[in-house]
């Protein structure tokens, strides 16, 4: 059997996937509080027609055997939780994490959700909601109609100022042991896995939970270049992968003409 197709094969497939998420990274450079994905590889089992350390006779020990590999395979696309550029929005509800954490809301279906994009605004009871009208927990009270001033601290401290008075209170932040084992679910929002551990909640600029900053927004953490010359190396490796089918189909066709 010529193992060449078959591992060329493998690779090709490999570099598709690996083309895809990059593709996907760079689709969404624009993105608030986007997390770039990375992917990895591994490479597949081996076939050993002559395995090493065995004996060949005369109690002597082969030193090295003969190992054919059956080509690589995608073991897993994790995200990269690095910190993304804050960019000054100048919006009272802009809020952006500096450090860990991710801020809490409610799905649709009542499960509880996470995420990183503090783009929020408010809907028509005052209750604090994402751009999809998802409403932020993570302690958030309803801002009332006609609230003058809305000032938000570093450690999650929430004033609010209103012809009935001020009111205050403060902003919870959860973390995860590993955040990269969060389920992406799309529209900015993660959920919980077994992989992830359980959330862990705490005051925003302690215990090294992330500090909260105001009318400011966490920039994707997709780095262009980057991503750019991943794209070529992914479009390289698709090629000489090509190139090793074609010229492994030279070389059985080399073999087909022997009986002429």
């Amino acid at each position: 059997m010529n193992l060449s197709l078959y591992s060329a094969a493998t690779g090709m497939e490999a570099q598709q996937l690996n083309l895809n998420t990059i593709a996907n990274n760079l689709a969404n450079v624009n993105t608030p509080g986007f997390k770039r994905s990375k992917i990895e590889f591994q490479d597949l089992l081996y076939q050993k027609p002559r395995s090493s350390g065995t004996d060949s006779g005369g109690g002597n020990i082969v030193p090295t055997g003969i190992e054919v590999g059956n080509g690589s395979r995608v073991a897993a696309t994790s995200k990269v939780f690095t910190q993304g550029q804050l960019t000054q929005s100048g919006e009272k509800l802009d809020l952006a994490i500096q450090g860990d954490g991710f801020f809490e809301v409610q799905r649709p279906n009542g499960t509880i959700g996470y995420t990183r994009d503090g783009s929020f605004k408010l809907n028509a009871q005052g209750q604090v909601v994402t751009s999809d009208g998802l409403p932020l927990l993570s302690g958030f009270q309803a801002i009332p109609t006609g609230a003058s001033a809305v000032n938000i601290a570093q450690n999650g401290q929430v004033t609010v100022q209103s012809a009935n008075g001020t009111q205050s209170f403060r902003l919870t932040m959860t973390r995860f042991a590993n955040p990269s084992g969060l389920r992406s679910m799309g529209g900015n929002i993660y959920e919980e896995s077994a992989a992830s551990g359980p959330p862990e909640n705490g005051a925003p600029g302690e215990a090294g939970y992330g500090s909260i900053m105001q009318g400011y927004i966490e920039s994707s953490n997709v780095n262009i270049v980057e991503e750019m010359v991943n794209l070529i190396t992914a479009q390289r490796a698709y090629e000489i992968n090509s190139k090793s089918i074609q010229t492994s189909d030279e070389m059985l066709q080399n073999v087909a003409n022997m009986k002429r």
